[in-house]
């Protein structure tokens, strides 16, 4: 049994781990509304992009009236044979099950293509520490049939996210999707509504099957005893639960691709199809990276939460115990004493 100098050690550890812990559930709590407030800056952008698009659809032809094909390479669709799999993780741990659902979910995406060729283009330094020590590292086009490798990481993306990086990697998809080095991609992230409304998503990129119409392959919310915690922990942060009512903003933009009205153009729509469908790769891409980098800091702001509820309640357990040992050996010495005197 521990004595009263080691319980009184134990005591003094687990209240320096309760300050790292509250402190690192404020800082993340302050992180999430920022990532919050980003999230919410580029729907509306997205939006419109999604309008304008469908808008140009009724104005163009983006099928080849003889052949039935498609004119933009991004609308053909090939066999499926070589996919590529973009998986969203954070760079930093500390954030209970986050990183280890998306790389779960990423495995049973894996085990449902078999005899396929799947490559990984991992964002985030957790996806790119857990796939470097199971599959080798390759470039496009070397890659064998029936195998996984990693074809290109990203570290340090979430940290400084821009439109500019989302651009980048986008660029780098689309090159490899049009010079049909790869039939298909696939991106996993956590998308994220509100503290206590999220959903890991499987969401096919390419090819497009519908313009402006997102193809959600799977989708999973947390559980309810999840929701609970992560609503607990809302509040203690001063972050509110709710998601940001859009719905005025959202019908106010759908009118553009809905009213039927001829809009003049600069160039031709067709031109314009052309050169919007890459940036709305590119902006799936970006939104997906500010999705996962808000649901990240609430899954961390969650887990150091229960981590400092944890703590308090290992803080009592300890003084009790120390309180019975300290009472336990008060007790020992007046025996010891009336015993003595007794026999004297």
């Amino acid at each position: 049994m521990a004595n009263v100098l080691d319980l009184r050690r134990r005591i003094r550890s687990v209240r320096s781990t309760r300050q790292i812990t509250k402190a690192m559930k404020m800082v993340s709590a302050a992180k999430l509304r920022r990532a919050q407030d980003r999230a919410l800056a580029a729907r509306p952008y997205a939006q419109m992009l999604n309008n304008v698009l469908k808008s140009l659809v009724s104005r163009a032809e983006i099928y080849d009236p003889e052949t039935g094909q498609p004119k933009h390479p991004l609308l053909m669709r090939r066999a499926e044979n070589r996919v590529l799999l973009i998986v969203v993780t954070g760079d930093k741990g500390l954030a209970g099950a986050f990183n280890a659902n998306i790389l779960k979910a990423a495995r049973r995406f894996m085990d449902e293509k078999p005899g396929k060729t799947i490559g990984v283009l991992s964002i985030g330094r957790k996806g790119r520490e857990y796939y470097r020590r199971r599959f080798p590292v390759v470039e496009l086009g070397q890659e064998r049939q029936g195998e996984t490798q990693v074809l290109s990481e990203q570290v340090e993306y979430l940290g400084h996210m821009n439109y500019d990086e989302a651009n980048r990697v986008s660029k780098y998809v689309i090159d490899a999707y049009t010079k049909e080095e790869i039939d298909s991609v696939y991106l996993i992230y956590n998308e994220f509504k509100s503290v206590i409304s999220q959903r890991l998503v499987v969401e096919q990129v390419l090819p497009i099957e519908q313009v402006a119409e997102t193809t959600v392959v799977h989708g999973e919310a947390p559980e309810p005893g999840e929701r609970k915690q992560q609503l607990e922990a809302a509040v203690t942060a001063g972050v509110s639960p709710k998601a940001a009512d859009t719905r005025e903003i959202d019908r106010r933009a759908a009118e553009f691709g809905t009213a039927q009205v001829d809009y003049i153009y600069e160039q031709s729509p067709t031109e314009l199809f052309r050169s919007l469908l890459p940036k709305y790769v590119s902006i799936q891409i970006f939104r997906a990276a500010l999705e996962s980098m808000a649901a990240e800091h609430a899954a961390r702001m969650t887990a150091m939460d229960a981590a400092t509820n944890n703590a308090n309640d290992m803080i009592d357990s300890l003084t009790l115990s120390m309180n019975r040992v300290r009472q336990a050996s008060i007790t020992k010495e007046i025996i010891e004493i009336v015993s003595g005197a007794a026999a004297l």
